[in-house]
Order: C-alpha cells, then sequence, then structure tokens
C-alpha cells in the first residue's frame, strides 16, 4: 500500500502506530523486517514508534521492544535483531517437533490408530503443549518488568473468559427498576475482551495513570494463550481505582489479530487531536485461502473443523472480521498506513514457510527468513520511506523532550528567584529593624 512521506515532515505533529500481527514462529517475519528498520536508521524501534500494539507474538515482539535497561532506563534493552535470536533459540523448547502436530485443532483425527487414549486425552482436555517452556522463555525476557514500565505506549490484548468478573456498568440515580440502558450494558456476564494498555501519548489527560497494575509477563503470557496451543492464563491484576486486585482466566488475543479492530478499539482514542497518525502493519504471512463450494460441501459438520481440512471454518473465523473492515479502514487511513505482508498460500513452492505457527525447525527457520527477506526486496522503496518518516519522528520526539527540559528549567528557575526575592525582602526587612 502506498506510503506518502510527505505526509511527515519535521514542522508536522505525527503519532507512530506500530501493528505486529500475532501467529507464533512466524513472529519471526516482523521479528526480520523491524531488524532490518533498526540497521537502516541506526536506531531502536522505541526511539521513532509512539504506540505499539498487537497480540500473540506481536505481543512478545512489542513487549521485549519497550523493557527498559537497568543502568540506563531511559534506553530499550533489546534490539529487533535480539528478537530474531530469541525466536530461533527458543522456538523448539516453546514448540518442540512432536509426530502429532496434525493433530492440532478442535476436533483430532480419531481414525489415527497409533494415538493412544492418555495422549489423546491430554491433547483434548489440556493444552498440548507445556506451557512453562513458553513461561520461561519470556520470564527470561521481561524479568519482574511492569506494563506501567514499558518505553512507549504498549497495548496488548487478550480475552477473558471467566464472565464473573465483569462489573456491570451503572449510570448516575439508577435503581434496581431501572431500565437496562443501551450503551456500556452487559446483562450476561459473558466473556469479554481486555486492552491491557500503558498509554505515554498524553491523550486523554491522564490516561497515563489508568495503567493497570499487571507484571510484563501476565500480559503477553495472556496475549499468547492460543486454544489447543496453550491452556488459558489465570493471572491477577489491579486496575486503577480499584481497592482490591481481580483475577482474569485469560485466552489468546488472536481473536483481534486485526489492525482494524485495534486502531478502532484501542489506537485512535489515544493519539493527540493535533496529531496525524502514521500506521505500520507488519504481517506474519496472509494464511487465508479460497474454499470451492463442492470442496465445502464434502467437508460436512465435522469436516469444517477438522485441521487435516486446515481449519476452514476456524480459518474464516479469524480473516472475516478483518475482510469485512479493512475496505472502509484502508479508505479512512488513506496515504497515512503502510502494510508489509504477502501469501502463503502456495504450497507447491518448496520456499514457502510452513502454514503451522509451531514449526520451529530448523528448515522452516531458514524458509521464514527468505520469506522476510523477499517481502522486504518486494517493497524496497516503501521501506527506506517509512526509515525516514521513523527517523523524522525520532528527531521530533528529541525537540519536544528538549522543549520540555527547557519549560521545566524555565519553570523552577522562577521559583528560585522567588525565593531568593523572598529571603532578599526579609534581610531588607530585618535591617530596617
Amino acid at each position: 500500500m502506498p506510503f506518502n512521506s510527505q505526509l511527515a515532515t519535521r514542522n508536522s505533529k505525527i503519532s507512530i502506530a506500530l501493528f505486529n500481527y500475532g501467529g507464533g514462529m512466524r513472529g519471526l517475519i516482523p521479528a526480520h523486517i523491524m531488524a532490518r528498520i533498526e540497521e537502516k536508521t541506526g536506531l531502536h524501534m522505541a526511539d521513532m514508534v509512539d504506540i505499539f500494539s498487537g497480540p500473540s507474538t506481536g505481543a512478545i515482539l512489542n513487549a521485549a521492544l519497550n523493557v527498559r535497561q537497568v543502568e540506563q532506563p531511559s534506553k530499550p534493552r533489546f534490539r529487533a535483531r535480539n528478537m530474531v535470536q530469541f525466536y530461533e533459540r527458543e522456538g523448539e523448547r516453546i514448540f518442540p517437533p512432536d509426530q502429532y502436530r496434525e493433530l492440532r485443532g478442535i476436533i483430532h483425527d480419531f481414525n489415527n490408530r497409533t494415538l493412544k487414549l492418555n495422549q489423546l486425552n491430554a491433547l483434548v482436555r489440556q493444552g498440548h503443549y507445556d506451557p512453562s517452556h513458553l513461561s520461561r522463555s519470556l520470564k527470561a525476557l521481561y524479568g519482574d518488568a511492569r506494563l506501567a514500565s514499558s518505553l512507549r505506549s504498549l497495548i496488548i490484548p487478550c480475552y477473558n473468559i471467566d464472565g464473573g468478573l465483569i462489573d456491570v456498568v451503572h449510570e448516575a440515580n439508577e435503581t434496581g427498576e431501572s431500565p437496562v440502558h443501551t450503551k456500556n450494558n452487559i446483562t450476561d456476564r459473558g466473556g469479554h475482551a481486555i486492552w491491557l494498555k500503558n498509554i505515554k501519548t498524553g491523550w486523554p489527560q491522564g490516561e497515563e495513570r489508568r495503567t493497570p497494575d499487571v507484571s510484563l509477563y501476565d500480559a503477553v503470557m495472556a496475549s499468547c494463550a492460543a486454544p489447543t496451543y496453550f491452556p488459558c492464563h489465570h493471572f491477577s491484576m489491579k486496575r486503577h481505582g480499584r481497592d482490591r486486585a481481580e483475577y482474569v482466566s485469560a485466552i489468546d488475543g488472536n481473536m483481534f489479530d486485526n489492525p482494524c479492530i485495534s486502531y478502532l478499539g484501542a489506537i485512535r482514542p489515544h493519539v493527540p487531536l493535533n496529531h496525524k497518525l502514521l500506521m505500520i502493519v507488519l504481517g506474519t504471512g496472509f494464511t487465508n485461502r479460497s474454499i470451492k463450494r463442492d470442496e465445502w460441501n464434502r467437508y460436512g459438520s465435522l469436516g469444517v473443523v477438522d485441521p487435516v481440512n486446515d481449519l476452514p471454518l476456524i480459518n474464516i473465523f479469524f480473516h472475516a472480521p478483518e475482510s469485512a473492515l479493512m475496505e472502509v479502514f484502508a479508505e479512512e487511513m488513506g496515504e497515512n498506513l503502510c502494510i508489509f505482508n504477502r501469501h502463503m498460500n502456495d504450497t507447491s513452492d518448496p520456499s514457502i514457510p510452513s502454514l503451522q505457527i509451531d514449526d520451529a525447525s530448523p528448515d522452516n527457520l531458514r524458509r521464514l527468513r527468505n520469506f522476510s527477506e523477499a517481502l522486504m526486496e518486494e517493497n524496497a522503496a516503501q521501506l527506506d520511506k517509512i526509515c525516514h518518516i521513523l527517523s523524522i519522528r525520532r528527531d521530533q520526539r528529541q525537540r519536544e523532550e528538549e522543549s520540555l527540559i527547557g519549560q521545566t528549567k524555565k519553570f523552577l528557575g522562577f521559583f528560585k528567584g522567588l525565593q531568593k526575592t523572598d529571603r532578599t525582602s526579609v534581610a531588607d526587612h530585618e535591617a530596617d529593624q
């Protein structure tokens, strides 16, 4: 999609939002792209981006790039190239290879005679992968960091399946007999989306004080709890203005693996009114495919959710919202939107990475790297424009910070002057006496 670098000048006020898609091991694709951006600009992503958003593997990347150095808290601990190394090193620990990969999904292949009943029970009743491997990897990345400590605005989505934790919205002067209002009403106490946000854009005013008290580890672990891959993640957090912590049972933020939803639900409300928003979307490969009528009818009631058929109904559920919103979203953003992504559906091409998000084999790591290189080569001109705009944003932020420091010094100097005047007045008064 065309991206007009003329929209961002050194005198215009801009905000940069980065959305990284989910997709397990395919997170290597945006990691490679961001590593190239950092190499070209000589800067960290956190130097150039104002708002980081995205679920699951996108959340892993975004959170890591916003962890502070211990010695220099104003600087990020990791570069994007460190995250490339993270996926290549930790991939097979998080997703150890096994012979039952194709059994992933809601309906498993009951005709596989080699599958033991206890193995089937483990696959169906528990998360297929041991979450302790992912847990150790994320704790090594984030340590004890809290969401509130992120360098820039960070948005991590997840879905709370426990409706008992929902608060029914009450309006002023309501009684038990008042009719149910139609705005913000939650009457069935079902599951609900949670945007775990640390907003540092200054908009709306005071938003930075509303960040929930939750560890970065818990926020990301919740967003990675993909059904049939990992069990739900149960954790506590304390919201702003609440006396007690509450517990959340969260599953994968991939329900929101959609830049349109993130833009409307969590990004746009935090862009200052006098700023132009430029949004960069880094994909993990398009995997939605066309299905012919006869093929669909042949699947039957169970075949539409069978992993042997690539989970056609599940894939539709994931892709349908974006296909419904993308045209209007792209029209609204216009030239302020840049998407780096490409299709992965040509399975006959041996260079195309695996569609399976849990394939951490060395061969697939190589394919993911090559896929990323091809994507960047196809969009080389756009990548150069992005790097130019991101560098401008860093320069603009430096001027803003220098201006703020200057204003603070002037403010403090004013009060020091008042104190000096007061001391002089007291001395003069004592001399007169």
